[in-house]
């Protein structure tokens, strides 16, 4: 009867949940997750996001990440956790936390802060997610190793096990909260950074820099770290007012804004992607650390991490995956990808890609059932190519619905067989854009400003954005302010 099984259903996830007083509030609420078991996730998960971005390689910004984040952590309302606090290797704009107290800032924006203040706000908001446990309550809500890569795509289920690594981790990047749970992390962001000597003020001139950044600036990428929280509009509004009720009730004065110390931090630091991880030119993937280039298929996205490189079109119907095998031989490779995809080797054969020991095969990925049974019929084509070079086994995997693969194959043996040796000096030698603090050589408008230092027109609203100004605002003789050193061999 299926309101037995209904009612044995809701008394076994009863059964799961506890009753516990929540950190802020001190309100008794039902909570899935037990605190032991909310830390021990966060440390499943850190190594993730970390394998997947990398830390960003700077002693001196992630002593002040951790030196800020553990000074704030104190005045928390959950001071007893083991925080954790990094800068990851990602050029988008965004800060996350994951369940237990593990909080990371992306390099892209760290860029974007103009001091001190501005950081500690946002750093406070991220606390303040931690302590409402709104990380806790969205897993919960769903699998965080369903959660795909490829820039935003909705791809096939049955692709999702070449995604997975990728996928776990970008959950954590772009997970979604509600605007209630924004809302009250606004509130903390507010409190924390004041008790640490902040002006919260700062907080929300940095939802006006966001805010600005989603108007059509670089290429229309909306900063993720809106697109999972609310309208910085609104908030550059109401960040503004919780501040000034904050300082009013507490007498607050003289509060801090750092500038100076923090643009001292981030002169130098690489801006936007960084070439050496790898980077597409006129549809070539490069990659002058590893020397080696293929093509990519007109119009695919693409998305570069350290474990792997996704390919997809925009209708999600198809994807590539790039990356390494820890295997030093063609049948270890093969038997490896066999078991880990289930794939059913049709086609297989020995060659060369362009001089390279090279081996592929065509698969059927055999799919499960629900109950655990083989389906009777493929539905999704795999394409594989293992390729040697330089004491490396290189992968490549090209998938679709099996009634698509003719549709697909050219696109799949084209960037496959496109894979060579980089021996061009001009993308070896390449160099990553970085942030160059300067001063204003006379007063005057921040175009004019751009100009004196030779900055592109196509670049000046960018480097608005970047500064956080608009750009006929003023500087003073002197004033200190931000562009870009442009890299070797690299365009803006």
């Amino acid at each position: 009867m299926n309101w037995i099984k209904l009612l044995s259903f809701f008394m076994i996830v009863s059964m799961t949940y506890s009753c516990a007083r929540h950190p802020v509030t001190g309100k008794r609420r039902l909570s899935f997750l037990s605190e032991k078991r909310e830390i021990a996730m966060g440390k499943q998960y850190d190594p993730q996001v970390t394998a997947q971005f990398g830390v960003y390689d700077d002693k001196k910004m992630q002593a002040f990440i951790t030196r800020k984040g553990q000074e704030m952590a104190r005045i928390s309302h959950r001071s007893h956790l083991d925080f954790s606090f990094k800068v990851v290797d990602s050029p988008v704009i965004n800060a996350f936390a994951v369940p237990g107290g593990y909080i990371y800032f992306t390099r892209g924006i760290m860029a974007h802060f103009n001091n001190e203040a501005q950081f500690a706000g946002v750093l406070g908001h991220e606390i303040g997610h931690i302590s409402h446990q709104h990380a806790s309550e969205q897993m919960t809500k769903q699998t965080l190793g369903q959660i795909l890569y490829v820039g935003g795509l909705i791809l096939s289920p049955e692709f999702r096990q070449f995604s997975q690594e990728a996928g776990q981790a970008m959950g954590l990047l772009f997970l979604s909260f509600s605007r209630s749970n924004e809302k009250e992390s606004d509130v903390l962001g507010v409190e924390y950074s004041s008790k640490v000597g902040y002006d919260s003020h700062e907080m929300a001139k940095f939802f006006r820099t966001l805010q600005m950044q989603s108007e059509g600036t670089e290429g229309g990428r909306i900063p993720e770290f809106m697109s999972t929280h609310p309208d910085p509009g609104n908030r550059f509004e109401k960040v503004n007012a919780l501040t000034d009720k904050w300082q009013a009730e507490n007498n607050a004065r003289n509060l801090k804004i750092g500038r100076d110390s923090y643009l001292d931090l981030i002169d130098g630091m690489v801006f936007g992607e960084d070439p050496r991880q790898g980077y597409v030119d006129n549809n070539i993937f490069y990659h002058p650390e590893l020397k080696f280039s293929y093509s990519t298929p007109q119009g695919w996205q693409v998305i570069n991490a350290p474990t792997q490189v996704q390919m997809a079109p925009k209708d999600g119907k198809a994807l590539m995956v790039f990356t390494l095998s820890q295997q030093k031989t063609f049948e270890a490779a093969k038997q490896e990808v066999m078991e880990q995809h289930k794939l059913k080797p049709i086609r297989v054969l020995e060659f060369k890609v362009n001089g390279l020991p090279a081996y592929g095969m065509v698969s059927d990925q055999v799919q499960e059932s629900q109950n655990g049974q083989q389906q009777a019929e493929a539905t999704v084509a795999v394409q594989t190519v293992f390729i040697k070079y330089d004491n490396k086994m290189y992968v490549f995997h090209g998938l679709c619905a099996k009634n698509d693969f003719n549709r697909y194959e050219r696109l799949f043996d084209n960037t496959m067989n496109s894979f060579a040796k980089l021996t061009d000096q001009n993308r070896i030698n390449v160099t990553p854009h970085r942030l160059d603090i300067v001063k204003a050589k006379k007063a005057g408008t921040y175009t004019q400003a751009f100009k004196e230092y030779n900055m592109p027109t196509t670049m000046h609203k960018k480097l608005a954005i970047l500064n956080g100004v608009q750009l006929n605002e003023k500087l003073k003789t002197g004033e200190r302010f931000k562009i870009l050193e442009k890299g070797r061999n690299y365009k803006f």
